[in-house]
This record gives C-alpha cells, structure tokens and sequence, in this order.
C-alpha cells in the first residue's frame, strides 16, 4: 500500500457463510416502519447470557527492531499469503479476519435487493442523500479478511466494513471486539476507538485462539439516542405511546375487576 493510501485501508471480502439474508422494506409506508422496529428492537435492556467475559490485557510498545522480528516470526507461521509487511516508514500492513455476530438488521439504501459481493466491493455510487431505506440481515457468522496499516484504527475498521456493504446506519451503533480463548475460557473486550487491531494481531500472532476479532452492536447498557434517525425517533415515540395505553388498560382493567368483585361480596353480605 503506497503513502497515498496512508489513511484508507484496502479490502478483500470473503464469505464464510452462505445463509440468506431475510430483508423487509421501511419505504412505502409507516406501519411497515413500525413492525419493523416492533419485531426487532427493543427499548428495554435485558441481561443476556453470554459466556464471553471481559478482559484486560497488556500491549506493550515495541521498538523497531522488535516490530521487524515479530512480523518474521508472525510471517514464518501462517499457512497462508496473507502476509505481513514492513514499509519504508516504518509502518506495516498486514491482514486482520473480522467476524461478523449481528443480531439485529441493518439499513441500506432502498433497492430491490441487498448489496451482493460485488456490489460491496465496488463501493457506494455517486449518490449520497439516502431517503428510502431497506433492512435485512447480514448472513450469519459471515467473515471479511481486510487489509489494513499498522495505523488504521478500529474506528475506521468499523466505517469502511459499512461503507463497503453501503449499510448506512450511524457507525456508532456497532463495535469492535477481540476475543481470546484462555484455559477453556472465552474472553472478550471492547476496543476503543483509537486502537489498531493490526499492532493487536501482530502482538498476539496469527493464532486465532489467542486473538480475533468480532464486530457486534455497541450494547453498551444505555441507548444512544443520538445514533438514530428522525424516523426511527419518531416511531420510538409512537410505540411507547401504545406500549403506556395498553399498560394503562390493563391496569384500568385490573382495578375494574377488583372494584366489581368487592361490590359482589357486599351485596352478597346479609345487613345487620
């Protein structure tokens, strides 16, 4: 990669699965807005139960010289091409495996079918207002293989996997991780914004035990209400109002039942 490319990091695309993607359209009219973010997205957080536990670990500095003997040590492990290499800066580029685990479905720009392979790999067309938006799920488990700089960021990691797949939700909605196995234990941890997933993967070499990477909904216990479209706002506020008018029936309700069961019993009471 030449200093032109200094701050755009290239990409090979590869599938690891072959699951269809379902896909609905938010387009033609609000109801269809409505199922949609009724069906797949919840305002309430519940716990979930995950078996990935968080981690801490340390990612020291390393000299130049330390950088030139782990990228020969890294290069003389791997089965594959997917090489590491050093440039003239002093900079490396180097390829990092991304998994996908989203469990909820993302937007794109409205079209009669999803973006393919092919669509993701020549990039987004001239146009760049989206007004009419489609959702569908990305194929489970799927994985992308990108190559990157020793400088990318996990940030813009995160930009252009979206940018290539034209998914043009708020990139704060999603978020890096790494993930390690360790004595029969799954760790996982949230990489910051600024991190580089390439010096990550250098310093824990080509194992994918010891280290890999998974790109996940930024769960982070609070909603983000900023990350959200106008539409999606708008039809946040419309299903509360009809989740606070079927509470307040049922309550209505509740207290009705009570009232004309206590009204029996007094009727039923002898006087005197």
């Amino acid at each position: 990669m030449g200093e032109a490319d200094a701050g755009t990091p290239s990409f090979e695309m590869t599938w690891s699965s072959t699951t269809s993607s379902g896909y609905c359209s938010q387009e033609d009219s609000d109801s269809e807005l409505e199922q949609y973010f009724t069906a797949r997205t919840s305002l309430a957080r519940r716990p979930r139960r995950d078996q990935d536990e968080p981690v801490e670990w340390e990612t020291p500095d390393l000299s130049q010289a330390e950088i030139e003997q782990k990228i020969k040590e890294y290069n003389g492990q791997i089965n594959s091409n997917l090489f590491m290499s050093l440039n003239k800066d002093g900079s490396y580029t180097g390829f990092i495996k991304v998994q996908l685990k989203l469990v909820r479905p993302v937007s794109v720009p409205s079209s009669k079918k999803p973006p393919s392979l092919q669509d993701a790999r020549r990039g987004p067309g001239r146009g760049t207002a989206v007004k009419r938006r489609t959702s569908f799920y990305l194929p489970k488990d799927a994985v992308k293989h990108l190559h990157v700089l020793s400088r990318t960021r996990a940030r813009e990691v995160i930009e252009a996997l979206l940018r290539k797949f034209l998914v043009v939700d708020d990139p704060r909605k999603f978020a890096l991780f790494e993930r390690a196995e360790r004595h029969g234990q799954v760790y996982l941890r949230k990489l910051s914004d600024d991190e580089q997933p390439l010096r990550l993967r250098l310093l824990a070499g080509p194992s994918e035990k010891a280290l890999s990477f998974v790109l996940k909904e930024n769960d982070s216990g609070e909603v983000n209400w900023d990350a959200f479209s106008m539409p999606e706002l708008h039809n946040f506020l419309r299903i509360l109002q009809r989740e606070e008018e079927e509470h307040l029936r049922q309550i209505l309700q509740k207290y009705s039942y009570c009232r004309q069961k206590i009204q029996e019993a007094l009727h039923a009471c002898p006087l005197g």
